[in-house]
């Protein structure tokens, strides 16, 4: 995000400035850039310039304005440079094109057909890449490749300490894609992506004390926003609120001595519906459209067991916002009062009154948008990244 304070000295940085304030505040007239950066209008003009003319931002004839003089070029991030985001889950991996306006250029979702090796997921890559780059982004420039993995990742190099649910353990994941697609590669715990998605562009947005949850096929994980910043932990593991035990009245228990997301988990709710796979959305027209008490029941046994592990993290850290993630957020769409009542009951009365329970707002998009982030990073120290990254 761009700094709050004076205008950075360089010229470089200066541009790197610009291009993350229309990126994360969206498309704004150089009146407004003049404001928000205090530099001088002849100074941003320049700077406009420069970024125009390097493909990364677009000017666009001015809107009308009841203001005098003459109406100001509106600046807007180009949709056509764009970051790779991939997401590989036990059930699917889902790959798509973020541009820098935010937009989604093309996504697919690709059922496994066995369980997927790091070595299919880098190859599966680069075969969507080359084709895509023949037809949806043949005008496009990738400025790198993101990845959200449901698994603990040492993002210093990109390696997957271990995703269970995958059975990858010390994988390259980050060198095996660059090598296969000749693209630099950040890979990332999926749920600390989903948070920094939501905290940036969803729920979350302008809330800098936050809890987010993500559930997905290979289970739950979570990820932290502590004085606005991403919480992540001394080697990255942290949020895995997935692997806790709470509190869970005995006929209410599904297994014998199972963590979070062994009780409150996406294939109880595929099996009841009568389904061997889905996405989010797919789950979400399912549940949607049954009225089966049984799913009922489910969604309210998993609202409670959920309503109990959020208690003890609004116990511990006082957020000011839980967002809910996946098929979390359909669990709260169907049992969201009880799911509130649960944390009101068992979370100290102080912290419970302080927070709030959302779904995300990004919904199916939300850990592509943050693999996107991701890959954007080194934009927002440098705009000379997007030169490297031709």
């Amino acid at each position: 995000m761009p700094p709050e304070s004076a205008a950075p000295r360089s010229r470089e940085a200066n541009l790197a400035w610009i291009l993350s304030i229309v990126h994360h505040d969206g498309p704004r007239s150089r009146s407004a850039l003049t404001e928000a950066t205090g530099l001088n209008r002849s100074t941003i003009a320049a700077l406009v310039a420069e970024l125009v003319g390097a493909g990364l931002v677009d000017e666009r004839p001015p809107e009308s304005s009841a203001r005098a003089g003459r109406p100001s070029p509106v600046v807007a991030p180009s949709a056509d440079v764009v970051a790779i985001s991939v997401h590989p889950e036990v059930d699917a991996v889902e790959i798509a094109a973020v541009a820098l306006d935010r937009s989604i250029r093309v996504r697919e979702r690709i059922v496994n057909t066995g369980q997927p090796t790091t070595a299919d997921v880098a190859a599966l890559v680069a075969e969507r890449l080359e084709s895509w780059r023949t037809d949806a982004l043949a005008d496009c420039a990738v400025i790198g490749i993101g990845v959200a993995v449901p698994g603990l990742v040492r993002s210093a190099d990109g390696v997957v300490r271990n995703a269970p649910h995958l059975g990858w353990t010390d994988e390259p994941l980050a060198a095996l894609i660059h090598e296969a697609t000749g693209i630099r590669t950040a890979v990332d715990n999926d749920a600390t992506l989903g948070a920094l998605a939501e905290h940036l562009f969803g729920a979350g947005r302008g809330i800098d004390e936050l809890v987010y949850l993500n559930g997905g096929a290979s289970g739950i994980g979570g990820g932290l926003v502590i004085h606005g910043l991403a919480a992540t932990g001394a080697s990255g593991y942290a949020g895995e609120f997935g692997h806790n035990r709470p509190g869970i009245d005995g006929a209410d228990r599904r297994t014998d001595d199972g963590v979070l997301e062994d009780e409150v988990n996406r294939r109880h709710l595929l099996d009841l519906l009568g389904l061997d796979d889905a996405d989010d959305d797919e789950l979400a027209a399912a549940l949607a459209a049954t009225e089966a008490p049984e799913v009922h029941a489910e969604l309210v046994r998993q609202a409670k067991i959920l309503g109990s592990a959020l208690a003890n993290a609004v116990n511990v850290l006082n957020p000011a916002l839980v967002v809910l993630g996946g098929f979390l957020a359909l669990v709260d769409e169907g049992a969201h009062d009880l799911l509130v009542d649960e944390v009101s009951r068992l979370a100290m009365p102080e912290s419970a009154a302080a927070v709030a329970i959302r779904a995300a707002e990004l919904g199916s998009d939300r850990l592509l948008v943050g693999a996107a982030e991701l890959a954007f990073r080194p934009l927002w120290g440098s705009t000379r990244a997007f030169d490297a990254s031709r």
